[in-house]
């Protein structure tokens, strides 16, 4: 079996360290700070200076594909999150009755929760595994590699450069496969440079999305908020999203362009609070009476940043493959970075037997990730594309794009509708199969078709009435 060295002990990490030792291998996992997540989840997710996990506060969706690797694979860490209070939600309960099961219903359950309480669940399960070590406080600094002759089948094809390690302050570690989990930001690329690969081909797209964010807990003895309006709401040049997660703790986040001259004004409280309630899902959870929790966190200047350690000439290095952010990092509006992280590290997991220094494993690797995670990266950048688009200009939807909006609109009256859309949410099916489906197509354009006057993206404060909320 294979030891894997593994960098960075974010979920990504934590959960390839987990998953190739449920599989018979070893793990070895390095991490800059100091100590792993607890089980204080307030205390951790407040408190805890995390300068190289500037999303540790953001709000985390934990879609149908994300719950159901830990589910299948890893339950007692789904058990271990439900314990510490995170709550399951199936997409169909938006109705009043919950339409009639059909098969694959099932992977469209959300779990709801901060992604401290996942880490914590993780670390838990890390801290009694007894074939992985983690080595908190122990930043890798570099890698070890091995410049030679590539051969897969007996026969030499090319030179090429092998990573058989990782080097850190307290010195040099060797392993058969090292995962990158160390985020878009980590140092790997920088020295695969600097051993003399060739670059990465990076895939990159500006958002051009700014966003804020604010932490509430629904009163004491009231565990659940409002059922409706749904939680994310988007206008012509601002969007409201609320995210209900565990132990009555919520976020409400607004979202509006980068150049948007009012955007400075949310980081204050009041006039956060002000423009959150000038949207529906805002107003229905706030009027609650919930407990500000933090200030309002802000976050922008993000990506959708795709990394592919292979060129046209193949891997340009193997002995390393990339998980998490350190291959793609999306955007949060569709909510996919922790599924793809744990499908990639599922992958590892999965294949670490077969020879994983090997250049035949990295085009392995790099295929799948192209055949898999690649197609749910480039739904982002279109979906980000056009809500840019739409807030830079502060134009309304015409044409496909009106018909596309008006497939959401409709799943919020059409059961058919929304477990078409649910399945695309949740990654069970591409967009192009379910939303291609003639059934769904004909319900939409009869939707359409009773509406004539539709408006997409109508709801919220008009552009005067947001000005004098953000005036403060």
């Amino acid at each position: 079996m294979a030891h894997v060295l593994v960098v960075g002990g974010g979920v990504g990490g934590l959960a390839t360290a987990l998953l190739t030792a449920r599989r018979g291998h070893t793990a070895e996992l390095f991490e800059r700070d100091t100590r792993a997540p607890g089980t204080a989840l307030d205390r951790d997710f407040f408190g805890w200076r995390r300068p190289a996990v500037p999303q540790a506060t953001q709000p985390h969706a934990l879609l149908g594909a994300a719950r159901n690797v830990l589910r299948d694979e890893l339950p007692d860490v789904y058990e271990e999150m439900l314990r510490l209070g995170a709550r399951e939600r199936h997409e169909l309960d938006w109705f009043d009755v919950r339409p009639p099961a059909r098969p694959g219903d099932e992977d469209l359950v959300m779990l709801q929760a901060r992604r401290i309480v996942l880490e914590s669940a993780l670390a838990t399960a890390l801290r009694g595994e007894p074939g992985v070590i983690t080595r908190y406080g122990e930043p890798v600094t570099g890698l070890t590699t091995f410049t030679g002759l590539t051969t897969d089948t007996g026969l030499t094809t090319a030179p090429g450069i092998r990573v058989t390690g990782v080097t850190t302050a307290a010195g040099a570690y060797e392993g058969d496969l090292v995962v990158d989990a160390g985020g878009r930001r980590g140092g790997v690329e920088r020295w695969l440079t600097a051993a003399g690969c060739r670059p990465p081909v990076v895939e990159r797209h500006r958002t051009g999305l700014a966003y804020f964010c604010r932490w509430y807990r629904l009163p004491e003895g009231r565990e659940e908020g409002p059922r409706r309006p749904w939680t994310v709401t988007g206008g012509t040049f601002a969007g409201c999203a609320v995210f209900p997660a565990d132990n009555r703790v919520f976020a409400v986040t607004l979202f509006v362009h980068t150049e948007d001259t009012t955007r400075s004004a949310l980081r204050q409280p009041a006039v956060f609070e002000a423009a959150a309630r000038a949207f529906p899902p805002g107003a229905a959870w706030l009027e609650l009476g919930a407990e500000p929790l933090s200030d309002v966190l802000a976050t922008a200047s993000l990506d959708n940043r795709w990394s592919s350690l292979a060129d046209e000439r193949g891997p340009v290095v193997t002995g390393l493959v990339p998980v998490g952010d350190a291959i793609t990092h999306t955007n949060p509006t569709l909510g996919q970075g922790t599924s793809l992280a744990l499908w990639a590290a599922r992958r590892v997991a999965r294949t670490a037997h077969q020879d994983p220094g090997s250049a035949g494993f990295a085009a392995e690797y790099d295929a799948w990730a192209v055949r898999t995670l690649k197609p749910w990266f480039d739904f982002q950048v279109v979906a980000d594309t056009a809500i840019g688009e739409r807030f830079a200009t502060r134009a309304g939807r015409m044409g496909t794009a009106r018909e596309v909006a008006a497939l959401f609109d409709c799943a919020l009256e059409d059961p058919e509708v929304m477990r078409a859309r649910a399945r695309v949410r949740h990654l069970a099916d591409p967009p192009e199969r379910a939303y291609a489906d003639p059934q769904i197509r004909a319900r939409v354009a009869r939707w359409l078709a009773a509406r004539p006057d539709y408006a997409p993206n109508a709801v919220g404060p008009d552009r005067g009435e947001w000005e004098k909320l953000t005036a403060g």
